[in-house]
C-alpha cells in the first residue's frame, strides 16, 4: 500500500522540498520578508481571502472568461481543423496566414484590442480565443491528416459511404489528437488570461496579482500564483484522464 501511495504522489515531493527550502530561506533571513514572505503568512492571507470571499470572486471571474473563450475557440478550431484536414490542398492556400497568426503572441495584440473593444470582457475573451486556437486547430488537423490509410481502405472494402468512413473511422481515430489539442489550448488560455488581467481588469486572478504588486503585498501575489498553479494542475489532471481513455486503443465500429 505504501508503495502504491509513493507511486501516486512521487511527482509532488518536489513541492514539499520547495516548501522546506522556502521556510529555511525565510528563517535565515537571506531575503527580507517584504520580498519573500514566510509560508505561514501566505497561508494566513489565503485563509483570510477565503473567509471574505474575495478569492472565489477572482477565481470565478478568470474561470468564466477562460470557459467562454475556450468554448468559442474550440467551436471554431475543431471544425476548421477537420475541414482543412480533409481538404489538404485547400489548407496550402491558408497555411502562410495561419503561420503568420500563430507566430504573433496574443498578448502583443492587447494594445490594439483595448483600442478596438475597450477594457471590457470582449478584449479578454478574444485574447483567450487567439491563444487557445492554434493548439486545438493544429492537433485536430494532425489527427485528421494522419488517420491510418489502411483503416480507410478497410472501410471502402465494406462499401461504406464517404460520410460513414468519416464518422466511423476518421473522427474516432482523431479523437486522441483533438483531446491533446484541447488540453494544450486550455493551458494556453490560463497563460493568456493572466496576462490580459494583469494589464486591464478589475477582477480575476491576474488582477489579484497586479493589485498585490501595486500594494507591495507579495503574500497576495503568491496566493494568486499558487491558485493559478492549482487550477492548472486540476485541469491537466482532468484532461489526462480523458487522454488515457482515448489512448487505450482506437477501436473502429463499422456497424450501425
Amino acid at each position: 500500500m505504501l508503495e502504491r501511495i509513493h507511486r501516486k504522489f512521487k511527482g509532488y515531493y518536489i513541492f514539499l522540498l520547495i516548501l522546506v527550502l522556502w521556510k529555511i530561506v525565510c528563517v535565515l533571513g537571506i531575503w527580507s520578508s517584504y520580498i519573500l514572505p514566510p509560508p505561514e503568512r501566505v497561508l494566513e492571507t489565503f485563509i483570510k481571502m477565503i473567509n471574505d470571499g474575495s478569492i472565489f470572486l477572482n477565481v470565478y471571474a478568470s474561470v468564466k472568461r477562460i470557459f467562454i473563450g475556450f468554448l468559442i475557440s474550440s467551436l471554431i478550431a475543431i471544425p476548421l481543423g477537420i475541414v482543412f484536414g480533409v481538404n489538404k490542398k485547400m489548407y496550402e492556400y491558408f497555411k502562410p496566414l495561419f503561420e503568420f497568426m500563430r507566430s504573433t503572441p496574443p498578448l502583443a495584440l492587447i494594445p490594439m484590442l483595448i483600442l478596438w473593444f475597450g477594457i471590457g470582457e470582449e478584449s479578454k475573451i478574444i485574447i483567450i480565443v487567439l491563444a487557445s486556437f492554434f493548439p486545438i486547430f493544429l492537433n485536430t488537423l494532425k489527427g485528421i491528416k494522419n488517420c491510418d490509410s489502411k483503416l480507410i481502405e478497410v472501410g471502402k472494402s465494406f462499401n461504406l459511404s464517404k460520410k460513414r468512413i468519416f464518422c466511423k473511422i476518421i473522427i474516432p481515430n482523431s479523437m486522441l489528437d483533438i483531446v491533446v489539442g484541447l488540453s494544450l489550448g486550455l493551458g494556453y488560455s490560463f497563460r493568456a488570461i493572466i496576462g490580459a488581467e494583469l494589464i486591464a481588469a478589475s477582477s480575476g486572478l491576474g488582477y489579484l496579482i497586479s493589485d498585490g504588486k501595486d500594494m507591495s503585498r507579495t503574500d497576495i501575489v503568491l496566493v494568486g500564483i499558487f491558485v493559478i498553479g492549482f487550477l492548472g494542475i486540476l485541469s491537466d489532471y482532468l484532461f489526462s484522464m480523458a487522454i488515457a481513455k482515448f489512448s487505450k486503443g482506437k477501436q473502429v465500429d463499422l456497424n450501425g
